[in-house]
């Protein structure tokens, strides 16, 4: 048996969040019924399964890691992990120690991609930078106690025009829970003149306490779980069933805008030459 750290990515619309629920479709029960099935491990209980950050309900990730215990080689590992479900991805693998602490990373990444126009673009910034160093989470986390500050230390805080919105990308070596969609809640709260930059200054260090919104799951992305080791097996995938599956939903999506313009937008949308715009290409799934 080796143990074995796994790259692996989601699609969260369809799930609970990560951790096994009784009566909920999870990434944790799906990952667990499949070990199984695919003959990746004889029961989940030896597989050990343990992974870096316990994503919540209609939250994605890009490149999460988890590790598990299993007797076959790397290359057949990734084959059969992606044949779980289309939702699951798994990117790369590498063989780590009995020791290997997987949530113990040297840095956490999560984008926020955040739709419609900003009021204030620089006020936007300007409250992200205030995030950088030591920062007291009890007012950007969920059920943290109120009686004395709680620190954690984050890297930056980035803001970015992207299309019709705006990316926020959090950087920082771990996060309390809900942290990163409080932090997107706060800038909203700064770029629509409800939240004071003295206030938000304040409860960064430690001085106040503030009751803020948390931004909705489904624009959140785990993006990178990144440690001080080299990933040594790359996948070569997509399947067909994964690769089926980014078609259909990019499909859905594709249609889904074209009824809501029709609905809202008075018609079908043009082109600059004035020519119905064709249905547009798809990229290539991951």
């Amino acid at each position: 048996m080796t143990r074995w750290l796994v790259r692996f990515g989601y699609d969260g619309s369809g799930f609970s969040g990560w951790a096994r629920q009784p009566a909920a479709r999870t990434i944790e029960g799906v990952l667990r019924d499949g070990l199984r099935r695919r003959d990746i491990a004889p029961t989940p209980e030896e597989a050990r399964l343990e992974v870096a950050s316990r994503t919540d309900r209609g939250v994605s990730a890009r490149a999460n890691a988890l590790a598990l215990w299993s007797g076959i080689s790397a290359g057949t590992l990734l084959r059969r992990l992606n044949a779980i479900s289309p939702e699951l991805f798994f990117t790369a693998a590498v063989p780590i120690p009995p020791e290997f602490r997987v949530r113990a990373a040297i840095r956490r990444v999560y984008r926020y991609f955040d739709p419609g126009p900003a009021f204030d673009p620089e006020g936007w910034c300007r409250a992200a930078r205030l995030f950088q160093g030591r920062v007291d989470v009890r007012s950007f986390g969920r059920g943290i106690p109120a009686r004395s500050p709680q620190w954690r230390t984050v890297e930056s805080v980035v803001v970015e025009p992207l299309g019709s919105g705006r990316l926020i990308e959090v950087r920082a070596p771990s996060f309390v829970w809900g942290m990163v969609r409080k932090i997107v809640g706060t800038l909203r709260e700064v770029d629509q003149g409800r939240l004071p930059l003295s206030r938000l200054e304040a409860a960064i260090v430690g001085k106040d306490r503030l009751t803020l919104p948390m931004a909705e799951p489904e624009g959140l992305v785990l993006w990178e779980v990144e440690y001080p080791l080299e990933w040594e097996t790359p996948w070569g995938g997509p399947n067909r069933h994964q690769a089926s599956f980014a078609r259909t939903t990019r499909d859905g999506l594709w249609r889904r805008e074209e009824v809501l313009d029709a609905l809202f937008g008075g018609g079908r949308r043009t082109t600059r030459d004035g020519v119905g715009d064709p249905r547009p290409a798809r990229a290539e799934p991951l």
